[in-house]
């Protein structure tokens, strides 16, 4: 939720109506949580490389789709409210190590048509599309809620060989908090939009709570990148899966927030590397 939103005339009525309707309050609050953010402007973002338009249809509108290079696939997964340019770095070293690379906007983001209002499960189901178009993947490379978008998709039968998670968003009730008191909510707006929220998915909370995926499904080795001062998507979110996965690695890093250290050289080479080095492993079954 930007600053802006904070300060509106919406957050005064949220913080009136909780009291005198709270419905009022939980319905404009829910409508505001399932609706996509403005996209980010193409020229705020690096071009991406020249690459092929590959678009993939998903309930009759075609995802933009875009790939480079040859070899096993590597996909590049982008946040709620992003879009495939922010991980427009790790194309280059991706395909100089010998990998096909495949960046899309899920519905309603960047390039992709779709309804303004979306959820967690039907942006996996554009994953899953894309994998199923482009073939199995060898690595998922997933930024902030992009990466509960991979870990739902894995839940759902995808198989890569490795993770990268990019200041991934692990815990939905942390974010359902931090988004409840940005709009000037309490208990009551919390309440009812919790219980709003999976009613529309049909889903309980913990079908998309990440650290707890292997209790019920193999996850693969994976790589966790988040920075100590991310505002955004605070730190304790990639402990919570690096301390609940077997096999995960983490790196933390200091000064980079929540977007920077997807153009950040260091981070982009440790992924890279990390993808590489798991040329030999097998697919979780």
């Amino acid at each position: 939720m930007s600053a802006s939103l904070q300060n509106s005339t919406i957050v005064r009525f949220i913080s009136w109506a909780e009291r005198w309707a709270p419905f009022l309050a939980v319905r404009l609050a829910t409508r505001i949580w399932f609706t996509v953010p403005p996209p980010i402007p193409r020229e705020r973002l690096p071009a991406l490389p020249p690459g092929t338009s590959a678009p993939v249809e998903v309930h009759g509108r075609a995802l933009h789709v875009v790939t480079w290079g040859t070899g096993e696939p590597v996909y590049l997964v982008h946040g709620w409210g992003g879009r495939s340019e922010q991980l427009g770095g790790f194309v280059a070293p991706l395909v100089a190590a010998g990998y096909r690379v495949i960046a899309f906007d899920g519905p309603g983001h960047g390039g992709s048509p779709g309804p303004r209002s979306t959820m967690i499960p039907e942006l996996a189901e554009a994953l899953r599309a894309v994998v199923a178009e482009h073939g199995p993947p060898h690595a998922v490379i997933a930024h902030s809620m992009g990466a509960a978008v991979a870990a739902h998709a894995v839940r759902d039968g995808m198989r890569p060989r490795v993770l990268v998670l990019l200041a991934p968003a692990a815990d939905p009730r942390w974010v359902l908090d931090r988004f409840v008191r940005r709009l000037g909510g309490g208990a009551r707006v919390r309440g009812g939009l919790e219980r709003a929220i999976v009613r529309r998915l049909g889903l309980p909370w913990e079908a998309f709570h990440v650290p707890s995926l292997h209790r019920s499904t193999p996850v693969p080795p994976t790589l966790v990148v988040h920075d100590v001062q991310d505002r955004e998507v605070g730190p304790e979110h990639g402990r919570a899966i690096a301390d609940a996965w077997p096999g995960v690695r983490l790196l933390q890093t200091e000064g980079l927030g929540h977007r920077r250290l997807l153009r950040d050289p260091s981070v982009i080479d440790r992924a890279v590397r990390f993808v590489t080095d798991a040329r030999t492993i097998r697919r979780p079954a």
